[in-house]
């Protein structure tokens, strides 16, 4: 992973006091990658979250000092956030953070914590669960959870947009979210892409388990041998659509990640599917170094993947949706289908096979995206909200 060293140590004696937020950090995936990065950026700023599970987020997360609310005591809900939607609002509120300039990494909750300063938010996404609810549960949720989110969703959207409002800027992920964050809140946010820290001269860390499944296969030279996808085992991320692209194929596909639906997934996939789950950062970076090409069919508000992927050189199909439309370029870096559905992604898959994809341009394409960039661009934001009056 890179390292950028920070421009001042923002201690308050030679710059501002800067504070992190998050929203929870209890699991592994693109956003809690962003926060990592803001604390490369800014090593002496604590972390404030509404919950820390170390078990099931990044190691790093160990060496910083996190801070976290009341409800971090209760062991479920830190295992089970998405059952506590109607009092993670409360607790939000009751989370101050004494600062100059608050960078919040906020999809749903960090945003409304209160402080004595200024809140600079780099919006992943206005809440999914509150304005696209149908895609972010999907078509098999539980009936229960449908329903409490029926009856609260009224409060939830009135305390989220109050929320919005106290903060002093936005910055968007992506147009995508750009475009929500003004159609949701009526606020004019800048874009700034989220930082790959994955590099090419990372260290690489085979994975034993999966070098037994290949070859048994008779694979010996894993190059270029499978397709990958990684991705939270969420509805909406359409997981189960790139496995079933697979089914009655020859070629192999190697699927990253955990989540709820990780059983169903596992239950329907076929023989020449294998999942994985909490890899090190060594063994992801094999997976993309020897993976053929990385597939998607997620509702991404960003699209980090397809970024890190472009990190070894390696192409992208994706849906054609959302922040994949701001990190694959087509024809370049990757292709694009159109419905996130089994015979889409077949199709797409067909396609790619005809299709020759140049590393070098892959590479340089991610130029646009590196941590150096981001941290650049993110220190001038904080450095103009902590000069602007009050």
């Amino acid at each position: 992973m890179s390292r950028v060293p920070p421009v001042r140590k923002y201690d308050g004696l030679d710059g501002p006091r800067v504070a992190i937020a998050h929203d929870y950090l209890t699991q592994r995936g693109g956003a809690e990658k962003v926060v990592l990065s803001m604390s490369r950026i800014f090593p002496n700023a604590p972390i404030y979250t509404l919950l820390y599970d170390p078990e099931n987020t990044y190691p790093e997360f160990a060496n910083c000092d996190i801070r976290v609310s009341p409800l971090n005591s209760l062991g479920p809900i830190r295992k089970h956030h998405r059952a506590a939607l109607p009092i993670l609002p409360f607790a939000a509120n009751g989370m101050h953070i004494d600062a100059d300039v608050v960078v919040t990494s906020s999809s749903g909750w960090a945003h409304g914590f209160t402080t004595n300063g200024r809140k600079l938010v780099h919006c992943h996404s206005p809440a999914r669960w509150l304005y696209l609810s149908d895609m972010y549960l999907g078509d098999g949720s539980h009936p229960l959870k449908r329903a409490l989110l029926t009856v609260t969703a009224p409060f939830l959207r009135a305390w989220d947009r109050r929320a919005a409002k106290s903060c002093d800027q936005y910055l968007a992920v992506s147009t995508a979210v750009q475009q929500r964050i003004a159609a949701t809140y009526g606020i004019k946010a800048d874009v700034l892409w989220s930082p790959v820290a994955m590099t090419s001269s990372a260290t690489t860390e085979p994975i034993p388990e999966l070098a037994q499944w290949l070859a048994a296969d008779g694979e010996t030279n894993h190059d270029d041998s499978f397709y990958l996808c990684v991705s939270r085992l969420l509805p909406y991320k359409n997981v189960d659509a790139v496995v079933g692209a697979f089914a009655g194929r020859s070629e192999r596909l190697v699927v990253v990640g955990r989540g709820p639906d990780a059983e169903r997934i596992a239950a329907g996939k076929t023989s020449n599917v294998f999942m994985l789950s909490d890899l090190t950062d060594g063994q992801m970076s094999w997976l993309y170094a020897n993976s053929r090409a990385l597939i998607a069919a997620s509702y991404e508000d960003y699209g980090l993947t397809p970024i890190e992927a472009g990190v070894w050189g390696k192409p992208s199909v994706v849906l054609r949706w959302g922040g994949f439309l701001d990190t694959v370029a087509e024809g370049v870096t990757g292709l694009y289908f159109d419905e996130p559905d089994s015979r889409s992604i077949a199709d797409a898959l067909d396609r790619f096979s005809a299709s020759h994809f140049d590393p070098d341009k892959i590479r340089a394409h991610v130029e646009l995206f590196t941590e150096e960039h981001y941290a650049e661009e993110l220190v001038a934001a904080v450095d103009a909200l902590a000069a602007r009056p009050k």
